[in-house]
């Protein structure tokens, strides 16, 4: 009898486990976070916000963007490091937070490669240089000859000399052997009010940014930061035009705090790429100004993080630049 019920119990036990995995709860069953570094409006703020329109569509659940601008992205990374990680919060991130401050920073209240687990890369956001449509100077070169012919007077709006934005303009400058007067501004929309009313020359910024501008005719696009033209602007030129080999461009991405479940992140992963695979999806990012990954893994993402940790730790050498 003893065994006969020790073996009914065996027969048993693999349907009573399988029932209790139909019975746990499926993720997600409350809105998901995603916390940014940036305020509403800019750039990354409007390409979070419709990411995570297309991913509650699927989940059933809303995703909540949580805007904590400053400190050259320091505020938002380190909330972000220290959410709980349930699933729940993410970080939606751009170059700046998770490899450029490591370099400009000497020390940091988070670590961008222990405290968060990579989750997928969205899309690649090249910056664009411009200038108000009433500018003298109608191209880059015209620009650059400008800065050169009366040193110190042309100034060029940035989010800052130690972001990506601001690193960019350095680079430009030093290539070309000009002085760039560098004004920082912590929300996009306040550069380009200077920008449009004459008090700042020029503006770099990522393209999603400045999209609007560019289609109202308000400002006038130089260059574009990425190694080729990119078919969003097809008749702005490169800055590799000017500058043979050279490319510069940042990206957004999602991360989870680390000790985040990994069957969530993949979970995660798989759905953000079946959503940037639809063609309306893809057309309206790069309307938006950035370009859409559609393939990659986590470990893909894992390996690409550590090739941009390499790629910018050169750059910063390059620019001497030294962390404050």
């Amino acid at each position: 009898m003893q065994r006969r019920d020790f073996a009914r119990a065996a027969m048993l036990f693999p349907l009573a486990g399988s029932s209790l995995l139909r019975a746990q709860p499926q993720w997600p069953q409350r809105p998901v976070r995603f916390i940014l570094s940036q305020p509403a409006g800019s750039g990354p703020d409007i390409l979070a916000r419709y990411v995570g329109e297309q991913l509650a569509r699927g989940w059933g659940q809303p995703v909540v963007i949580d805007n904590k601008p400053g400190g050259q992205n320091v505020i938002g990374a380190q909330a972000a490091a220290r959410a709980a990680p349930d699933g729940y919060t993410f970080y939606y991130a751009t170059t700046a937070a998770m490899v450029t401050n490591v370099f400009t920073f000497k020390t940091l209240p988070y670590d961008p490669a222990k405290d968060f687990a990579p989750v997928r890369l969205v899309g690649r956001s090249p910056f664009v240089i411009a200038a108000a449509a009433g500018f003298p100077a109608r191209d880059l070169k015209g620009a650059l000859a400008l800065a050169k012919a009366q040193p110190g007077s042309i100034t060029i709006a940035t989010e800052g000399p130690k972001t990506f934005s601001g690193m960019l303009a350095d680079s430009v400058a030093k290539m070309a052997g000009v002085q760039l007067s560098q004004v920082p501004y912590t929300k996009a929309t306040d550069a380009m009010q200077d920008v449009l009313g004459g008090r700042v020359q020029l503006v770099c910024l990522p393209d999603a940014a400045l999209t609007a501008y560019l289609q109202a005719g308000q400002v006038r696009a130089l260059a574009v930061s990425t190694g080729k033209r990119q078919a969003s602007m097809p008749d702005v030129p490169s800055l590799s035009e000017t500058f043979p080999g050279f490319e510069y461009a940042g990206w957004n991405g999602l991360f989870a705090p680390a000790g985040t479940p990994s069957d969530v992140i993949a979970r995660v992963n798989r759905d953000l790429e079946a959503v940037l695979q639809q063609p309306e999806v893809a057309q309206r990012l790069q309307t938006l100004g950035s370009q859409p990954e559609p393939r990659m893994s986590v470990p893909e993402f894992e390996s690409f993080m550590r090739g941009e940790r390499e790629r910018w730790a050169a750059l910063v050498r390059q620019l001497d630049i030294h962390p404050e």
